[in-house]
């Protein structure tokens, strides 16, 4: 199985995760005690949305979109070795690890006590004493203290799991985000030396009209201005290719020394189109959103908590084992010694502690509540403002192109007037400056409209699997294991 095969399964059961987790998490209200609060006002649709809302929607893989086999290579290996994953998923360990301590005060604490002594004075002899007792005690969650703190926790290693998926997510976009401004460098170079070209080529020309009197030396020395401030804009170009270069370097986990990156152009990138959906559905496609609303959910159990700790604590203990005088008597039944208590503690006054407790939970739940509906609403945000640039910029690139194409044509008919003896110099280096500048934007409104896809698939969460493609795998599952039951 590849990188892009355990993503994909990753995905599905992530959203598996999900669909099991729904009745938990609600994604629209929130329920504190006996009052129903509704969380945000999700609208029926996105306003710069055109077309049918589920006609395209991201694939898991959706950079492969963009048809770049050392793009996707370069994607596959980051979701391997990147460092920022690596450290999401040991904080899944973690978090794994402190639901097992926050379970454990629901079952029985069991100890065994074996000791061996032997006790005298000078003038008598030694006395031995042999002991072999288990000793166990367990709490009754009658209130549920322990349960509530124990779904706090589990709600903890969710929200972990969320985190992960959103480490993933960043990383997958830095890496494509990273790779075009890398393509975008080399097209601009490519471009700023060509230009360097055009402008010598110009600057022959001078030289030659120097040499038989029809040109100044004004004219000589504009054009070598020229040629001059192409040349300049070499050096921070390249210095941006190799910046970039490592900045990828770490994205991938590795030395910058020893990544390469072969690259090529902006134009042969394909630019993806992706349907938004419905904003509804961003709710559970959306990692950050579903981490949000984890930690709210766990914040609400830990308010659980802390109000059962206001209650009574039974707490039963026994003692069972053997004591003897001698070893070989240790194991007999009239060594044997037992004992059981119940006992019940209830809080009287503790300086508000308790109290303080509970209301610093209610304090966080609120917080995490604000937060919850922030995350909501960003999400909205981020997928109009990627809409919108798509939109634009797809506008934008167009009619930029059109201008380098009529900047060029009114280059090379000031190049032919140039050697024909036609046409001035002002009007030359107008032409040429207009034909550099308008080369080069082009290629920073094609990167900007790029990454403007690429924020789309961010904002709506990466690769999508449907609801309904969800259930339809449990309904298999679930007929496969009642197969076999029988």
């Amino acid at each position: 199985m590849n990188g892009t095969q355990r993503l994909a399964a990753n995905g599905a059961a992530r959203r598996v995760l999900a669909l099991v987790l729904a009745p938990c998490l609600s994604g629209c209200i929130l329920t504190t005690g006996t009052v129903t609060a509704p969380v945000v006002d999700v609208p029926p649709a996105y306003r710069a949305a055109s077309g049918k809302p589920h006609a395209a929607l991201p694939a898991p893989d959706w950079w492969r979109g963009f048809r770049s086999g050392e793009l996707t290579a370069l994607v596959e290996r980051a979701q391997l070795a990147n460092l920022d994953i690596a450290a999401a998923v040991a904080r899944i360990e973690q978090a794994d690890a402190s639901t097992r301590i926050a379970g454990a005060p629901l079952l029985p604490s069991i100890g065994l006590d074996t000791s061996a002594t032997r006790s005298g004075t000078g003038t008598s002899p030694g006395a031995s004493n042999y002991r072999a007792v288990l000793n166990a005690s367990y709490e009754i969650d009658f209130w549920g203290k322990n349960r509530a703190a124990l779904r706090a926790v589990e709600f903890n290693s969710i929200a972990s799991r969320f985190d992960r998926e959103v480490v993933v997510l960043s990383t997958v976009a830095s890496v494509i985000n990273t790779y075009f401004q890398i393509l975008a460098a080399q097209d601009r170079l490519r471009i700023a030396r060509s230009n360097v070209d055009a402008a010598t080529r110009i600057l022959t020309v001078f030289e030659d009209r120097i040499r038989v009197g029809t040109a100044s030396g004004l004219d000589l020395a504009q054009q070598q201005s020229l040629v001059a401030q192409q040349r300049a804009a070499i050096p921070p170009l390249d210095q941006q290719l190799r910046q970039s270069i490592a900045t990828l370097a770490v994205l991938l986990g590795e030395p910058p020394s020893r990544v390469t990156v072969r690259g090529g152009s902006l134009s042969g990138i394909v630019a993806q189109r992706a349907s938004p959906g419905l904003p509804s559905d961003l709710l559970l496609q959306r990692p950050d959103i579903r981490e949000a609303e984890a930690l709210l959910s766990s914040s609400n159990a830990s308010v659980e908590s802390a109000r059962a700790a206001l209650f009574p604590s039974i707490q039963l203990t026994g003692q069972g084992g053997f004591v003897s005088a001698a070893l070989q008597t240790l194991f007999i039944p009239q060594s044997a010694i037992y004992s059981v208590a119940a006992g019940l503690t209830q809080p009287v006054f503790d300086g508000f502690r308790l109290l303080s407790q509970l209301d610093l939970r209610k304090g966080q739940r609120t917080e995490l509540l604000q937060l919850y509906r922030k995350a909501i609403i960003s999400g909205f945000a981020d997928v109009e403002i990627a809409l919108i640039a798509i939109r634009d910029l797809a506008e934008q690139e167009r009619l930029q192109t059109e201008v380098v194409a009529t900047s060029r044509r009114a280059y090379e008919l000031s190049e032919t007037q140039l050697r024909a003896g036609t046409i001035d110099i002002t009007t030359v280096l107008n032409t040429q400056r207009t034909l550099f500048q308008a080369q080069d934007q082009l290629v920073l409104v094609r990167l900007t409209r790029l990454q403007a896809s690429v924020s789309l698939f961010q904002a709506l969460g990466g690769g999508w699997v449907l609801p309904e493609q969800i259930a339809d795998r449990r309904n298999i599952r679930r007929a496969g294991q009642k197969k076999g039951v029988r």
